[in-house]
């Protein structure tokens, strides 16, 4: 499966991708990718370390000619989203992804495909590795756990890299120059509750959400994608307005960063009620449906029968979180006055847990402004404490603040003009959270851009990468190392 992805152009860029892709890397588990990166630093004889928190950087000297332009640090990040369909039998921890040509794209079979970020870091490999690429002096810093912490950027010491620019290859869109981004902060709500005995002469039922886009809960969070979280609180809700439904459990979402494509609930009814519960459910799923046609073509609601479970949310903390889910804002919360058509502040209500007496729900928010962060924040852990929760803010992170005077920013709007017959790239700040900013907390006077190939439906079992895209990506690549300004 490998070998068809290996016989794409670029070779080098492809060949580095299959390798990456053999070793399992999930967020928090890169044990073995930053073995294999600092193995492939060090088989080249170049000088490689590994820092106190994982990150692996490789340092290579400029080429003959290249020793008086600008040191460059290139950065991607190691750790993949490990996302997949229901119905995949797929372990992360053990197995490689398994890809496959599609037409223009390069997919995975049921999973996410890790083009976010490996094919950044396979850039860096192939040209460590390369013996034709010219290039100034490359520090490649390779870090750990972006998708869930960013503990890799944030653990990375002032004073190891000397390089006055970074290149962050984590961009999604082939026409866009990254200089700024979003920071983030999660939002976690929990609390207990009281398991009471299911009520006598009730009837279970198992609601299951699935087939929704997902993706990235930063860069798609304005493209009004379902929320499975948010559409099965609509239906627990409705159902225990009219019928006193009552919650057994929960299980909906699966990372952060993702936007949830699925939940199943177990939930049970008085048996007086069944023929109109069935209707009414029924009802709310032909609606949601009709809502979402035009953009979730796939989404599926399905709501069958099951074994009574033994016990059920207390009915007063059941009525709180119900409300609380329904009230807790979630998608694109204010737009940017300052930047056209950028997403300023957010929220992705990410994942939603009740099982045996404890509730878990865990948001994902985002803003480009750091007061506008705090605000949502705020009024989120409210929400939440209105019913009774216990709000923990954790793993908060700063956005990368724009600088428009950046040598290298009119080096690569240039080049990019040259080599695409004087089309104008777009240069934009997004809504995501890349690691820039953090980076600059410890080297405040490195220059910082953001580029990269098109990869789409990232963090969802649908995401894939353009080849041809690849392709004009690569020849980007080749000509800013060749033109990196002088020192």
């Amino acid at each position: 499966m490998s070998q068809e992805i290996r016989t794409l152009e670029p070779k080098k860029l492809w060949n580095k991708f299959a390798d990456l892709n053999a070793v399992p890397r999930p967020s928090k588990k890169e044990e073995r990718v930053i073995a294999f990166m600092k193995k492939f630093g060090e088989d080249l004889g170049l000088e490689t370390f590994v820092d106190g928190v994982g990150n692996v950087i490789v340092k290579k000297p400029a080429t003959a000619g290249m020793e008086d332009r600008k040191a460059i640090v290139m950065q991607s990040h190691l750790d993949m989203v490990h996302q997949k369909n229901s119905d995949t039998e797929f372990d992360f921890d053990t197995q490689g992804i398994e890809m496959f040509v599609d037409g223009d794209w390069v997919k995975a079979k049921g999973t996410t495909l890790g083009a976010d970020n490996g094919l950044g870091v396979a850039t860096i490999m192939a040209v460590l590795e390369s013996d034709d690429i010219a290039h100034p002096a490359i520090e490649a810093l390779f870090t750990i756990d972006e998708e869930t912490g960013m503990t890799g950027a944030m653990g990375l010491k002032g004073g190891l890299l000397e390089g006055e620019i970074l290149l962050n290859l984590d961009t999604e869109e082939d026409d866009e120059i990254g200089i700024g981004c979003a920071g983030g902060i999660d939002v976690t709500a929990t609390r207990s509750y009281v398991v009471e005995e299911t009520p006598a002469a009730s009837v279970a039922y198992t609601i299951e959400i699935s087939g929704l886009q997902g993706g990235h809960s930063g860069m798609d969070i304005h493209k009004g994608f379902g929320n499975a979280n948010v559409l099965m609180n609509r239906l627990l809700f409705d159902g225990f307005e009219n019928f006193g439904l009552r919650i057994a459990e929960i299980n909906g979402g699966s990372l952060r960063n993702a936007i949830p494509r699925e939940s199943v609930a177990t939930v049970v009814v008085d048996k007086v009620h069944q023929e109109a519960f069935a209707f009414e459910m029924q009802t709310q799923i032909d609606t949601i449906k009709k809502e979402f046609a035009t953009i979730e073509a796939e989404l599926e609601i399905e709501i069958t029968t099951t074994e009574t479970p033994k016990g059920v949310m207390e009915l007063g903390v059941q009525e709180g979180i119900t409300r609380s889910l329904y009230a807790a804002h979630n998608g694109v919360y204010r737009m940017s006055p300052d930047i056209e058509d950028l997403v300023e502040t957010s929220n992705n209500i990410a994942r939603v847990i009740v099982k045996d007496g404890e509730i878990k729900v865990g948001c994902l928010t985002r803003s480009s402004v750091e007061s506008g962060k705090m605000d949502l924040a705020t009024k989120l852990r409210a929400t939440f404490e209105l019913s009774g929760c216990e709000v923990e803010f954790s793993g908060s992170y700063p956005g990368w603040e724009p600088n428009m005077n950046a040598s290298i920013l009119p080096v690569m709007v240039n080049l990019y003009k040259e080599l695409n017959n004087g089309e104008e790239p777009h240069v934009a700040a997004c809504h995501a959270g890349l690691e820039c900013g953090i980076l600059g907390t410890n080297y405040p006077d490195m220059e910082m851009i953001s580029f990269g190939p098109n990869i789409r439906g990232a963090h969802s079992p649908d995401e894939r990468a353009s080849i041809s895209s690849a392709q004009k990506y690569w020849k980007y690549v080749l000509e800013i190392l060749k033109n990196i300004p002088k020192k």
